[in-house]
């Protein structure tokens, strides 16, 4: 690597070109890129918001960078921005050890603490609440009618759903293709519920939630649920569907966003891979983001979310009780 090199990198860097630092290292093999360049391209990926790929780069040459504060902080930075708050505190925290006071460091330390505590009340609820669930055998991947679902009548007709929302049926080689551009196994529940409609405007449309959320302090609302596919925009696969809200509004890289809520694109519902991996069964979470894209825990996956869709005016209706 020639000092040519590193000032062209540097340069691209405080002109925040960092496509062009991506795309000059990435013309470098693999094999001669070295520990230095390795950090600059995982730096640039996490400029650009590309943090799994960043994540990807620096675990690369871990066995070097356990000791070095600045290949913590940015490995800390990917794993906050993908909302693996536990394994950000920890980088963050190797980081201030090797170079303590940091103000950069301190600062995502003061914040991060909180997350990561949140985010380990949010997996024992998801064993707990899993195990419970696997062990009372309720679970059917919705290929019946029980326990307030029912395929016939869980879909509510739409004009506006159905040209904006309901894909066209779909095979299983699809479901490969999206599975395997999404990063993400589709659950069965899922994939089930979409073969009665391929998306749409459910019929009851809120979640009850034992914390406050934006939208209200003991719900969540749904408005639609995007399908199986990639020709609708609003579709898990389509130019306005998860990717989208990932990549262009900074939602983070947990799963697969399913559902939109009435603020337009403000708060979404997603399953959430980060406890089960992506092969697994996802919890299902509400992502907010006019609050700093809090993650409040729905269900132990997507089935029991569906089973504990409610209608919204019931709390509409508990809400003018008490104006009374």
């Amino acid at each position: 690597m020639t000092n040519e090199l590193l000032e062209q990198l540097q340069t691209w860097h405080e002109q925040e070109e960092h496509g062009l630092i991506i795309e000059r290292i990435e013309q470098i093999p693999d094999a001669e890129r070295g520990y230095e360049l390795v950090n600059l391209l995982a730096r640039a990926y996490n400029n650009e918001e590309r943090y799994r790929e960043a994540v990807d780069q620096l675990l690369s040459v871990q066995e070097r960078g356990v000791a070095d504060a600045l290949w913590q902080y940015r490995l800390g930075y990917a794993y906050y921005h993908l909302a693996l708050h536990d394994l950000a505190l920890l980088a963050f925290e190797r980081a201030d050890a090797l170079q303590p006071d940091d103000p950069a460091t301190l600062e995502f330390l003061g914040h991060v603490r909180s997350c990561a505590e949140r985010m380990e009340q949010q997996r024992q609820r998801w064993q707990r609440e899993q195990a419970e669930w696997v062990e009372s055998g309720m679970g059917n991947e919705l290929t019946a009618a029980s326990e307030g679902y029912d395929p016939d009548s869980f879909w509510e007709p739409s004009e506006y759903a159905n040209k904006n929302y309901v894909s066209p049926p779909f095979d299983d080689a699809l479901i490969a293709e999206l599975e395997q551009e999404l990063g993400y196994k589709l659950p069965a529940s899922y994939i089930n519920l979409m073969r009665t409609q391929n998306g749409g405007c459910p019929a009851r449309t809120a979640f009850p939630t034992e914390e406050a959320t934006s939208w209200a302090e003991d719900h969540i609302e749904i408005t639609n649920m995007l399908g199986i596919g990639n020709k609708k925009s609003y579709s898990i696969g389509g130019d306005m569907g998860s990717r989208f809200k990932i990549e262009e509004w900074g939602y983070p890289d947990l799963g697969i966003m399913i559902c939109d809520c009435p603020s337009a694109g403000h708060d979404i519902v997603m399953l959430d891979y980060r406890f089960c991996g992506p092969e697994g069964e996802p919890c299902v979470v509400h992502i907010d983001q006019e609050c700093d894209y809090e993650i409040t825990y729905l269900a132990p996956n997507f089935e029991a979310f569906i089973r504990g869709l409610v209608d919204s005016e019931s709390f509409d209706l508990d809400g003018e009780d008490e104006e009374d």
